[in-house]
């Protein structure tokens, strides 16, 4: 099993590399200048009400965004269906389906799905002629596996596609993940690779190709002693933004309820010095367990951009 050590030391010491690097990679120059900003989007409600600090928490079938190691611990056959309606009427979806087949190995499907909207279509003089939309699609193959007691490894291939009106490009890319939990039994740790490929083809011949917006995640999450929460934190390195913070915790003595509240620093990129900055970053949801499945909701507010509302519906097959 020393691959596997040396692999998951390989991730961790690129995290912490890329974190001390230069000023120049924690003010990025970059910002916005990535293909497929779609891929950015959370989409999960759980993870979301905890503010995305889900890479060490990975415990259920969000976990095909949020850290795919986390799959190879999941019973038995389990599905993720999940809805967003998202700023300026754009609207979303994400659908998985994960399948075991042996030995704490799984093999997974993910659809990720975002809309535009209609935009309206004008000249040059700012005549209307008429409207076009525009939307993105992700279509993933995931594979993990349980390689010891407690180490999990995963990884998801993405085929990509982007259409604005007649325009279109697309992309391929990989997700990497890993998973551990502590001898304590009550934290776990995780380490990802976020969206790891390039563009195949660009909008035109003269465009050119741009680079993804990949993603340096490594996050732990701990059922607190004595308390009955679920307490997570993430720190995240995208190759297009500012270095963040996810903080989230889970209020689980309730059940079948859960109470849910997060926050992330990335909220500070949503203020303008308006009235409505206190909350940006800020987040909150709650879960209900009902037989087989969990309904979850999170809201988040995005400052003068407007409130985020997302519902997911996950939980297993017989």
């Amino acid at each position: 099993m020393a691959s596997i050590k040396n692999l998951i030391s390989i991730i961790f010491i690129l995290l912490l590399v890329l974190v001390q690097a230069s000023p120049a990679a924690i003010s990025n120059s970059n910002a916005g200048t990535r293909a497929f900003n779609f891929l950015k989007i959370e989409v999960a409600a759980r993870p979301t009400a905890m503010g995305g600090a889900f890479t060490g928490v990975a415990d259920d079938p969000s976990a095909l965004y949020y850290n795919p190691a986390g799959v190879a611990g999941l019973d038995g056959r389990q599905f993720v269906l999940g809805y967003q309606n998202s700023i300026f009427d754009m609207q979303s979806g994400f659908m998985g389906y994960i399948h075991p087949f042996s030995n704490g190995r799984k093999l997974s499907v993910i659809v990720n799905y975002l809309n535009y909207g209609d935009f309206i279509r004008t000249d040059g003089e700012g005549k209307e002629l008429g409207t076009f939309s525009g939307g993105d699609l992700l279509l993933g193959v995931g594979y993990s596996a349980v390689v010891r007691d407690r180490v999990q490894l995963g990884g998801t291939v993405k085929f990509i596609y982007e259409k604005v009106d007649s325009y279109s490009a697309t992309g391929i890319a990989l997700d990497l993940g890993a998973k551990m939990k502590l001898t304590d039994k009550r934290t776990t740790i995780g380490l990802m690779i976020q969206n790891l490929g390039t563009q195949l083809s660009e909008y035109s011949s003269t465009s050119g190709k741009d680079p993804l917006p990949l993603n340096f995640r490594g996050g732990f999450s701990s059922r607190l002693k004595g308390l009955p929460v679920l307490f997570a934190a993430d720190l995240v390195l995208p190759s297009d933004n500012d270095l963040y913070f996810c903080l989230g915790g889970e209020y689980v003595n309730l059940k079948p309820l859960y109470l849910r509240l997060g926050w992330t620093s990335f909220g500070a990129n949503y203020k303008t010095n308006s009235s409505k900055d206190n909350l940006a970053g800020f987040s909150a949801g709650f879960g209900i367990d009902y037989n087989k499945f969990q309904i979850s909701y999170s809201i988040s507010p995005q400052a003068e951009l407007g409130t985020t509302h997302r519902i997911t519906l996950s939980g297993g097959i017989n």
